[in-house]
């Protein structure tokens, strides 16, 4: 259209002989209704690098924001923020037996050990809690040895708050068939539920935080102390447990999901 009009033909001939509409060769896209979309995912993914595009417009959507998911993704792909997909490896059929869904608070919690590495070389351990009933991180214990015995000043310290679980499952390490383990849940009422060696999906939710534990903070940081995974941790637990959406919960949070579930229990009560 240029070259034709530089040639000195008026603007009605070439769309004519380009067959081509005046308004399309006039449209000038604003790219500045954008900005906002723009910002805002920025905002979001500066706060939790480690979040794909469906936390990330959930979380938008959370903060009140109408943009619907195809501009937001079409922003999110063009921003290049695009997370590599892993492969999935082949696996044999397999049947495995469903895991119990708890219908209330303290039913069953979850735990297990992680571990990782300080910028000097030295290695330390997480001693991770779950309740299994809204999938609420309870507690992440940070050090570089965690016994037995510190284990149990974990789990009492959240029983002050909370009470103590009927049922605590875990796998089958060293800490969790001692001696100690097995005293203190006698003397508090506690069932310890152990997995079949060798079957880490027994245990599947703890095992699935433990998946985002490590994408959010233990393989994005470097750290350099433990008070600064403790720091990282701490505040990455709150934001776990109230911002959070999360898909098992209806894109709520596990706070929010408990207060629904309080909510809806008084309102079964009052009809009644």
């Amino acid at each position: 259209m240029d070259y034709a009009r530089d040639q000195g033909l008026s603007l009605r001939s070439a769309c004519q002989i380009l067959n081509l509409s005046r308004s399309v060769y006039r449209y000038r896209p604003d790219t500045t209704k954008d900005l906002p979309v723009i910002e805002a995912i920025q905002d979001v993914v500066e706060e939790n690098p480690g979040w794909g595009f469906p936390k990330i417009f959930k979380t938008l959507r959370r903060r009140g924001q109408p943009w619907n998911h195809k501009r937001v993704h079409r922003l999110y792909c063009l921003l290049k923020l695009n997370k590599r997909r892993k492969g999935k490896r082949r696996l044999p059929t397999r049947n495995p037996e469903p895991l119990a869904v708890p219908i209330g608070m303290n039913q069953c919690w979850s735990v297990d050990f992680m571990s990782d590495t300080l910028r000097d070389g030295r290695r330390f351990r997480t001693f991770n809690v779950l309740e299994d009933f809204n999938r609420e991180a309870l507690a992440i214990e940070v050090d570089l040895n965690l016994p037995a015995p510190r284990v149990i000043r974990v789990l009492d310290r959240i029983a002050e708050q909370r009470g103590y679980p009927d049922k605590l499952r875990c796998d089958n390490g060293p800490e969790f068939i001692s001696i100690a383990l097995a005293g203190w849940a006698e003397d508090h009422g506690v069932h310890l539920d152990f997995i079949k060696p060798g079957k880490p999906t027994q245990n599947s939710y703890v095992e699935r935080f433990n998946r985002t534990y490590r994408d959010e903070i233990l393989d994005l940081y470097l750290f350099s102390s433990l008070s600064e995974v403790r720091d990282l941790t701490n505040a990455w637990i709150r934001k776990y447990n109230e911002d959070r959406p999360h898909d098992a919960l209806g894109d709520l949070s596990p706070v929010e999901y408990l207060v629904a579930q309080k909510e809806a229990e008084i309102s079964s009560n009052a009809w009644s």
